[in-house]
């Protein structure tokens, strides 16, 4: 396909997409937060990530339906809403989403879907002195790497439910309690497991800057190429920094991203090479994205828990 060609194609799609968003919205009613769901069963629930489809589905149980947006291996970062899912963010009861700037690409749409679709950021509920911020005062979205934390996502899960939905509060608080006790679980699986490495080798190098709040709860040094968000490019001086880091710190292994280019990474180790140091790669970590379906890596824990024993296994 030529270029021009390919640019109208995208020209369609886009206009194709406000169309839905023009069409549905015209026809839908405009939210009422005070308002219960008055449908029929399930709640149809609309959700942008993984990590945040879990919460709801753990909590809602057999009262919601889920849609989910992000498959496995999906950049958030850099997703774009496709027709499709205008289509489903037209038709949800309610949406979903994990919010601080995590779907940057969709927030516009996020916010004008507001006014006519009960909406709900999970990450709001999230104690703000908690939150992690770097040199240019942006929140760090990746919440759900520290378990405490995520812990107060599900608690916003379970307040939304039981306001939108107070004929069944009586089963989303059970769930809710049955899931918050799993997640302390395996916050201290996660602080027991990452304890048994060694000091000096406790340095996490990933591809983007995502496990900071990992690293504060769970007492790693972290490093990465790129920043918080996967839509700047890696600059050479910034690979050659963190080449020198490693070279000086004797850093034997680094970890690729099931979402993220393998290619910053591949030139960690070529650059380490050259100056005589052999780094391995020590494994996958899920960063912004869970397991494929129907692996145990598919839900929130299971994906933690993966990460958790790939990074022992080859820090340890």
């Amino acid at each position: 396909m030529k270029v021009g060609d390919a640019m109208l194609v995208r020209l369609a799609l886009i206009y194709l997409a406000l169309c839905l968003v023009g069409c549905n919205s015209g026809s839908a009613k405009t939210h009422d937060s005070s308002s219960a769901f008055q449908g029929s069963y399930p709640i149809h629930v609309v959700c942008t990530t993984g990590m945040v489809a879990d919460l709801v589905r753990n909590i809602g149980g057999q009262h919601v339906r889920i849609t989910q947006l992000m498959k496995a291996g999906v950049d958030p970062h850099l997703y774009k809403a496709s027709p499709g899912d205008i289509s489903s963010l037209n038709e949800a009861d309610l949406i979903c989403y994990s919010g601080q700037h995590l779907e940057g690409k969709m927030a516009d749409l996020l916010h004008q879907l507001s006014h006519t679709r009960r909406s709900v950021a999970v990450t709001d509920g999230v104690d703000k002195e908690q939150l992690l911020k770097n040199d240019d005062g942006i929140v760090d979205p990746h919440l759900w790497f520290d378990v405490s934390i995520w812990q107060q996502a599900a608690h916003r899960v379970l307040d939304e439910l039981c306001d939108y939905d107070p004929s069944h509060a009586a089963e989303y608080k059970k769930a809710a309690s049955v899931y918050d006790a799993e997640l302390q679980k395996l916050h201290q699986y996660a602080r027991e497991q990452l304890a048994t490495i060694d000091s000096t080798r406790r340095v996490l190098v990933t591809a983007h800057d995502a496990f900071h709040y990992f690293g504060r709860a769970y007492q790693l040094e972290v490093k990465s190429i790129q920043g918080i968000s996967t839509e700047s490019e890696a600059s050479v001086k910034q690979v050659n920094d963190l080449v020198a880091f490693m070279v000086d710190r004797k850093i034997k292994a680094v970890f690729v991203e099931s979402s993220v280019s393998e290619k910053n990474i591949k030139a960690l180790v070529e650059g380490c090479a050259s100056r005589g140091h052999k780094v391995d790669i020590g494994g996958e970590l899920y960063s912004d994205a869970p397991g494929k379906d129907g692996t145990p890596d598919a839900t929130y824990v299971g994906m933690v828990k993966h990460n958790v024993d790939t990074i022992v296994q080859a820090l340890k």
